[in-house]
Formats: C-alpha cells, structure tokens, sequence
C-alpha cells in the first residue's frame, strides 16, 4: 500500500534526472547508444524517484510495477496506440508514449530495473550495517 509523504531529496533527483533525459532528447539525440540505450535505462529510474516523490512504498513491488507499467506502454507502442489515440506525430504526448516496438528497449528497462534492484539492496545493507 502506497501512502502519500512528500520527499524534497526523491523530487530534487527526479528534477535532475529528468533534466538529464531532456539532454539525451536534444543535446545528445545523434549519440546512438545513448539515445537509443541509456535514455530507457534512465527513465526507468526516472518513474521510480518520481514516485517516491510523493509516495511511501514497498520498493521491490514498486521496481517491479515499474518494468511491468513499462513492458505495457512498450507493448502499446506496437499497437501504435498513440496514433489511434489521436495524438500528432512530434505532439508531447505521441513523444512520451512512443511510436515504435523494441525488445531491445523492454531489455534497457530490464537493465534500469536491475539496477535499481541493487542500488535498493546496497541501501537496505547499509541501514542494518549502520544499525
């Protein structure tokens, strides 16, 4: 269960992460790997911090309704969702949901969700080593 708690440090790095994805977006948008790669790893964390911003949870069920919320919006892009939501190409929106299907991108979620996982996992260690 989620409960609403605002944390100032969760929304400062969300602020800072998003502002990173904006670079890959424009500033970086011809480095293939990063655009490409790095970017859906980092939006994974992105949604993560986001929802910690405003919210309590279990941070195991969380990193995996991320991959899950993830793997959907994904697989909608296969659908070409955005188009028969009626978004324009170029619209905000058509750009958030996407437009094109890649295993490829459900792996980089993978990736980010890992690695969340162990950042998670090194944090719970160091709170009971401190203890």
């Amino acid at each position: 269960m989620m409960k609403f708690k605002l944390s100032l440090r969760y929304l400062l790095i969300s602020v800072v992460i998003f502002i990173i994805e904006v670079l890959i977006a424009t500033v970086l948008k011809h480095v293939f790997f990063v655009r490409a790669y790095l970017g859906d790893v980092i939006v994974v964390i992105l949604i993560y911090t986001l929802v910690k911003s405003f919210f309590v949870t279990n941070n195991q069920k969380l990193v995996v309704g991320i991959f899950v919320f993830s793997c959907l919006v994904e697989f909608a892009q296969y659908f070409n969702i955005a188009e028969k939501m009626g978004f324009q190409k170029g619209s905000l929106m058509y750009i958030i949901i996407g437009n094109s299907f890649s295993w490829i991108d459900i792996v980089c979620y993978a990736v980010g969700c890992l690695l969340l996982y162990f950042l998670i996992k090194i944090k719970e260690l160091k709170s009971i080593r401190m203890n």
